[in-house]
């Protein structure tokens, strides 16, 4: 994330896009009634006075869009801002009609506030600090692969398959199917390699991965050159991939990835909750309380659940968290795009590790 210009008293966030990662920060900073200022194109009638007018022609223009809703498709890597349209050029008349910015990558977006939270200014800040790569990784065993890419808002699926080798009793079949697996897993890899030239993990329980890194410098040196470590862990596939992350078996991988982060402070929280401990709470209600002692060291919110709420609850929501921000507290929003933000929803979509036990 390129930063241009951010002025919180004036209210405003200027920053150009530079990745799939930066249009996801922006999906969970841009809320409804902010209003969003970029580039954009427009199919508008120039002929008005014209008993027969022509079709229309889409022009390029920039738009001023008050925020109705904001729309994030990962499977076409596009963010879509749709609202009413509050500042345009006067000759072409389209103030006060709907609108859908899309929002594309390298292109210059401003984002007005009344007021901009703590959380958010930082989101931006650390987007623009962030410059590792996305990490490939490949989980795989005798009976499934997966390849992924964990980006910061979490696990993007790219291949799971299942396979069956035949057993190690029949060692030429084995051998041939293995050879056969090997290169449709590679031709997958190298796929989703040659689109960003990513460093790559290999993770998996027992030597099926070593094998498959030995055939991979022997394939496609260039690939192999990328992969930066090799892990052990005890499942394969995505299961595999999730494992790593609780684990911290990525970790020197994945260490300026946010994902890391957001997984390890969730387990922190249901480690806490398993051991009965009174550190640790769960719940809007019951973290509003830890709030009004000053209790919170770190308030943890699901994205969707900062995004989807109520204008009713949305007070309280915001209150509680400048409470936290006031008295020195951190505020981790957890993306619900991989296992800990889904773990963080079953509890309410809010939990709070705390400063010292609350009975």
């Amino acid at each position: 994330m390129k930063i241009l210009k951010i002025n919180r008293k004036k209210g405003f966030a200027k920053v150009i896009p530079e990745n799939l990662d930066d249009l996801w920060h922006l999906y969970n900073v841009i809320l409804e009634k902010d209003t969003v200022y970029a580039k954009t194109t427009r199919l508008v009638k120039l002929d008005k006075n014209y008993a027969r007018p022509q079709k229309g022609k889409r022009v390029s223009l920039l738009l001023g869009v008050k925020v109705m809703k904001v729309l994030w498709d990962k499977s076409l890597n596009r963010l879509r801002v749709h609202g009413i349209i509050c500042e345009a050029p006067e000759d072409l008349n389209v103030t006060g009609s709907h609108h859908t910015i899309n929002v594309t990558l390298n292109t210059p977006i401003t984002v007005v506030k009344s007021k901009w939270p703590k959380h958010q200014i930082d989101r931006l800040y650390r987007a623009s600090r962030t410059k590792t790569a996305p990490i490939i990784v490949v989980s795989m065993d005798n009976d499934e692969y997966c390849v992924a890419v964990l980006r910061q808002y979490g696990v993007d699926v790219k291949v799971e398959k299942e396979i069956k080798l035949p057993g190690k009793r029949e060692a030429e079949k084995r051998t041939k199917a293995k050879q056969e697996f090997f290169k449709t897993a590679l031709q997958f890899l190298k796929e989703v390699w040659m689109n960003s030239r990513s460093p790559i993990a290999v993770i998996g329980p027992g030597f099926v991965k070593n094998e498959f890194v030995k055939y991979m410098k022997k394939e496609v040196s260039e690939v192999a050159d990328a992969v930066i470590d090799v892990k052990g862990v005890n499942s394969s596939g995505l299961a595999g991939i999730r494992e790593a992350l609780r684990s911290g078996v990525l970790s020197k991988a994945l260490k300026h990835v946010r994902i890391v982060e957001e997984t390890k402070v969730m387990e922190e929280v249901l480690e806490r909750l398993g051991k009965e401990k009174l550190d640790v709470t769960y719940g809007l209600d019951d973290v509003k309380k830890a709030g009004m002692f000053g209790a919170i060291e770190k308030l943890l919110l699901a994205d969707i659940t900062l995004r989807e709420t109520p204008d009713e609850n949305r007070n309280t929501l915001e209150k509680l968290m400048k409470e936290v921000e006031e008295k020195g507290g951190h505020i981790i929003v957890i993306s619900t795009e991989h296992e800990a933000g889904e773990k963080l929803l079953a509890l309410g979509g809010v939990a709070a590790l705390l400063r010292f036990p609350l009975g």
